[in-house]
């Protein structure tokens, strides 16, 4: 099934997210539970919860009926803290 998500996710759910600026990372799929990670634009939008929805958790579901439920993992990327460490650094 993890194949089956990636493939999904590439294909079908990636190229939305990439024409409002966002994108999306697969963190992990268990027992038909797919943990995901909304990036760029998408990770801060106020719309997140209904891209979780109307997008990602629908796309999945009606692809890959195994699919029991989508979970948005909200935790704070080392990306988005590299970023903040750097603007405390050069404010120094």
């Amino acid at each position: 099934m993890l194949e089956m998500v990636k493939s999904v996710l590439e294909t079908k759910i990636r190229p939305e997210l990439m024409k409002h600026y966002g994108d999306i990372e697969l963190v992990d799929v268990n027992d038909g539970v797919v943990t995901v990670k909304l990036l760029g634009s998408c990770s801060h939008c106020p719309s997140a919860v209904f891209t979780m929805e109307d997008l990602v958790e629908s796309t999945l579901k009606d692809s890959i009926p195994e699919v029991k439920e989508v979970v948005l993992d909200n935790s704070v990327s080392d990306e988005l803290i590299e970023e903040v460490l750097n603007i405390i650094r050069k404010n120094r």
